[in-house]
C-alpha cells in the first residue's frame, strides 16, 4: 500500500474514532462522565496513544507501537498523578519513559518481524527504566518509597534478569 493510501486510511480512522466518541458522549452521558476532560483529562492522552497504535496496525507499520506506548504510558502516568494528586512524583517518574519505549519495542516485534531482537532490546530498556525509577525514587521520592514500591522494583528487575538467563532471550 502506498504512502498516500496509508495516510488517508489513518486519517479516516482517526476521524471515525473521534466521531464515535462524540456520538457515545451524546447517546450515553454516563460514558462521557468517565472521560470528562475536566477531571480525567489524561484519558485523552491515553486515547491518543491508542489511536496511534490502531493507525500503525491498520497502515501496516508495527513500529508505531513505540510512540503509541510512550504517549499511552505518559497518559496513564498522568492519570495516576491526577487521581492521587502526586505531581511531585515527576522527579523520578520520568524514568518510566524508557520502559514505555521498551514495551513498544516488544509490541512492535510481536506485530512485525524480529521478535527475538525486539524482546531483548525491549527487556533491556524496561530493566534500565525500573532501575532508574528505583534510584531516583529513593533519592527524590522518599515518601513514596517507604511503601513496598522499592522492594517490588528490585524484585521485578531481578526476575527479568533471571528469566533472561534461563530462557536465553539474548
Amino acid at each position: 500500500m502506498d504512502t498516500k493510501r496509508r495516510s488517508n486510511l489513518g486519517a479516516g480512522l482517526v476521524l471515525i474514532l473521534i466521531g464515535v466518541a462524540f456520538l457515545l458522549a451524546q447517546l450515553s452521558p454516563d460514558w462521557y462522565e468517565w472521560i470528562d476532560p475536566v477531571d480525567n483529562w489524561p484519558m485523552i492522552i491515553v486515547g491518543v496513544g491508542l489511536l496511534l497504535l490502531i493507525m500503525g496496525l491498520l497502515s501496516g507499520v508495527p513500529a508505531m507501537a513505540v510512540p503509541a506506548c510512550i504517549v499511552g504510558g505518559v497518559g496513564g502516568l498522568l492519570y495516576w498523578q491526577n487521581i492521587t494528586n502526586n505531581y511531585a512524583s515527576w522527579s523520578y517518574a520520568w524514568a518510566l519513559i524508557p520502559g514505555f519505549v521498551g514495551v513498544g519495542v516488544i509490541l512492535s516485534g510481536l506485530l512485525g518481524a524480529g521478535i527475538k531482537q525486539s524482546l531483548r532490546e525491549g527487556l533491556n530498556l524496561i530493566k534500565i527504566s525500573l532501575l532508574m525509577v528505583a534510584i531516583f525514587g529513593s533519592i527524590f521520592g522518599a515518601r513514596d518509597f517507604q511503601e513496598p514500591v522499592w522492594p517490588v522494583l528490585l524484585i521485578s528487575v531481578g526476575v527479568l534478569y533471571l528469566l533472561q538467563s534461563i530462557f536465553r532471550w539474548t
